[in-house]
C-alpha cells in the first residue's frame, strides 16, 4: 500500500480536525429510565447482553476522546443516515452489530468510553478503530485501542458488574451474553501491507497467520476464562476489493494478491475455532465468513440492488479510495446503491444485509450454527 496516502490524511486530518465534532465523555450519569439491575432481559430480548471487540468496522465511538487519535468518525457526513448523526461510526449509518443488536431484542449497545454503572445493562462495544490483534498494529493512527486492551476494558466492566450482582449471578449471566468478536483487518491493512513495518520481511503469508492465530487464541481463550461462553469471531473480507486497494491497481480490479494474502488467516481461525469448542467445556464459539459474503455480494451485487461496487461513495481520487471521507465532504446521494462507504468500509446498506445474514443465515455464510441460534442455546454453567 502506498505510505503517502496514509501520511497525508493523517496531516489533513490533524488540520481539518481542530474545528470537528468531538464527543463528550459521559461518566456515571445514564440517561435511560430503565430497568435497575445489570445485565437483566425483557421477554422481548433474546439474551442479556451484549459485548463487543473489534475495530473501525464496528467502533461506535471509543475513539472519540483518544489524544492524538487519526482513526475517527466523529464527524459529518460520517453518520448522515444515522438518527443520531456522527457518533463515531465509520459508517453513513449503521454497522453489522447494530442490526445484529436490533435483532437480538437489545437497545443499540454503548461504547465504553461513554459506558458506565447503569450504561451497561445491555452490554458495551469496546471496538477501536485502527486496532488490531498485535499491540504495535495501527500505530500509524497514533491513539488506538488494541485487543489486549479492550479486554482489559472488559474486565473493568466485569468488577463493576460484580460490584452489583456478585460473582456467582454474574457468571451465570455472562454464560448467556453473546461475545461478538471482529479482529485482524488492520494486522494487514496498518501492519503487514505498510511499507514502514519491518513485519512483511519477517514473515510470509502463512507464518504472519499464524502468528495472529496464535495470539488471538490466547486473547480468546482469556475472554472465556472472564465469564465468555457464546462468542462470534468473524472472519477477514475481501480486502482486496475496498476502494483503498482498488485505488491502487493500474486496471482497477480486486487484488488477488491482498485476497490470498489473508487466506491462511481466516483458514486458521477456522482451525482455531473448532480447538477452543472442543478444549473449552461449555463453550460455543461460531464463524461468520465474511469473506463468502462479500464474494456473494460482489458477485449478485444487483439482485441487492446495488449499482456501485468498485468505489466509495464518500472519498477522494481514484475509485474514492486514495483519501478517505473528510469533515464535511459531500457524498453520494444514491448511498443504497454504493456497497462501498468510503476508501475501507461498506455502507449501512450492507451492514445490515450482513448482520442479517449472520443472525438467520445459512451454513454458507455462519457456522457450525447461526447468531439466532446461538442466542438460543442453553449452556450449562458451573461455579467454584
Amino acid at each position: 500500500m502506498a505510505a503517502k496516502q496514509y501520511y497525508f490524511v493523517l496531516i489533513l486530518m490533524m488540520l481539518l480536525r481542530s474545528g470537528g465534532v468531538s464527543g463528550q465523555l459521559i461518566i456515571g450519569n445514564s440517561s435511560d429510565d430503565g430497568d435497575n439491575g445489570m445485565m437483566s432481559s425483557s421477554s422481548s430480548e433474546m439474551v442479556p447482553a451484549m459485548f463487543i471487540f473489534g475495530d473501525s468496522l464496528i467502533d461506535n465511538g471509543n475513539n472519540n476522546n483518544l489524544p492524538l487519535s487519526f482513526a475517527k468518525a466523529n464527524y459529518l457526513p460520517y453518520g448522515i443516515d444515522f438518527k443520531g448523526g456522527p457518533t463515531g461510526r465509520f459508517s453513513n449509518g449503521y454497522t453489522i452489530v447494530d442490526q445484529i443488536a436490533e435483532m437480538l431484542g437489545l437497545p443499540l449497545i454503548p461504547p465504553f468510553s461513554s459506558t458506565n454503572g447503569d450504561q451497561a445493562l445491555h452490554g458495551v462495544n469496546y471496538a477501536s478503530a485502527a486496532a488490531g490483534i498485535l499491540d504495535v498494529t495501527g500505530r500509524n493512527f497514533v491513539g488506538r485501542i488494541p485487543f489486549n486492551q479492550q479486554i482489559r476494558n472488559f474486565e473493568i466492566t466485569l468488577d463493576q458488574i460484580t460490584n452489583n450482582l456478585g460473582a456467582v449471578d454474574v457468571a451465570q449471566s455472562l454464560a448467556s451474553c453473546i461475545f461478538f468478536v471482529g479482529m485482524g483487518s488492520n494486522d494487514y491493512l496498518n501492519n503487514y501491507l505498510m511499507p514502514n513495518y519491518p513485519t512483511r520481511n519477517q514473515y510470509n503469508a502463512q507464518q504472519f497467520a499464524d502468528l495472529l492465530v496464535q495470539q488471538y487464541s490466547q486473547q480468546l481463550t482469556r475472554l472465556y476464562n472472564l465469564g465468555a461462553r457464546k462468542v462470534v469471531i468473524v472472519g477477514l473480507g475481501l480486502m482486496g476489493c475496498i476502494p483503498s486497494i482498488l485505488a491502487q491497481s493500474p486496471s482497477g480490479s480486486c487484488s488477488t494478491e491482498v485476497n490470498q494474502l489473508v487466506m491462511p488467516f481466516n483458514a486458521n481461525v477456522k482451525i482455531m475455532i473448532n480447538n477452543l469448542n472442543t478444549n473449552l467445556p461449555g463453550s460455543k464459539f461460531i464463524y461468520v465468513d465474511t469473506a463468502h459474503m462479500f464474494q456473494d455480494l460482489l458477485a449478485n451485487s444487483t439482485s441487492y440492488g446495488f449499482s456501485v461496487i468498485n468505489r466509495g461513495c464518500c472519498g477522494i481520487g481514484r475509485n474514492r479510495g486514495q483519501i478517505t471521507c473528510l469533515p464535511l465532504q459531500t457524498p453520494c446521494p444514491n448511498r443504497q446503491e454504493y456497497i462501498f462507504w468510503d476508501a475501507f468500509h461498506p455502507t449501512s446498506a450492507v451492514n445490515i444485509i450482513m448482520g442479517k445474514k449472520a443472525f438467520n443465515g445459512d451454513n454458507r455464510n455462519i457456522y457450525p450454527i447461526n447468531i439466532q441460534q446461538l442466542a438460543n442455546l442453553k449452556i450449562p454453567t458451573t461455579t467454584n
